[in-house]
């Protein structure tokens, strides 16, 4: 999901590697890792963003994922 960020290359590869190395090492496959990933948005989005800005923010986060998915990211 390329898109201009606050953060370093180097942070987040760092840190999507060490979430793929724990499913891997968990032997989480396709279903689980989709699963626990969805879990954790869900939380994000309850946790640390607003109530009423909550759907135009899943909004944006499914067009920017369905566009990744479509490779026109």
């Amino acid at each position: 999901m390329p898109q201009q960020s606050r953060y370093s290359d180097a942070d987040f590869e760092r840190l999507m590697n060490e979430i793929i190395m724990v499913l891997e090492k968990e032997g989480a496959g396709r279903d689980l890792s989709l699963m626990v990933l969805g879990n954790v948005i869900t939380h994000i989005f309850e946790q640390q963003v607003a109530p009423h800005q909550r759907q135009a923010m899943v909004e944006q986060f499914t067009k920017v994922l369905t566009k990744s998915v479509q490779g026109t990211a």
